[in-house]
């Protein structure tokens, strides 16, 4: 039982903070290109695993919910965005609401990372060219 609460808390901070620089990791040099693979990471479980689990499945979530649940913690939740925002707030916003806000601020993080990186990577060849 001591793990299970251990790993509860373990997956509210890692997968917190895990959605929290993929919406912000692109915004400091050092960190966009692991920004650009957990992006990248969290699309292939929503989108390639979801055709499997159902759209926006997410890998993170489900073990965060089967260790809670090995708690007895029971989740009236359909996503762990709605689940943190209630946690946070102490608002329970409609899941559609939800779905589609986080889709689009995945998608603009995502795009932001992608173009940072490209930018990044093109100055990076300008710059090995110089030297040659």
């Amino acid at each position: 039982m001591l793990l299970y609460k251990f790993l509860n808390y373990f997956f509210f901070v890692f997968h917190t903070s895990l959605i929290f620089f993929n919406l912000f990791g692109f915004l400091f040099k050092k960190t966009r290109l692991l920004n650009l693979i957990t992006l990248s990471l969290t699309a292939f479980s929503w989108f390639i695993l979801g055709i499997f689990y159902g759209i926006g499945y997410c890998f993170c979530t489900d073990w965060h919910w089967q260790v809670r649940a090995k708690l007895g913690i029971i989740d009236n939740f359909d996503s762990y965005i709605q689940f943190l925002v209630f946690k946070i707030s102490g608002i329970s916003f409609d899941i559609n609401l939800t779905t589609v806000v986080a889709m689009i601020v995945f998608g603009i993080a995502f795009l932001f990372s992608i173009l940072l990186n490209l930018s990044d990577f093109i100055n990076y060849l300008k710059r090995t060219k110089k030297k040659n």
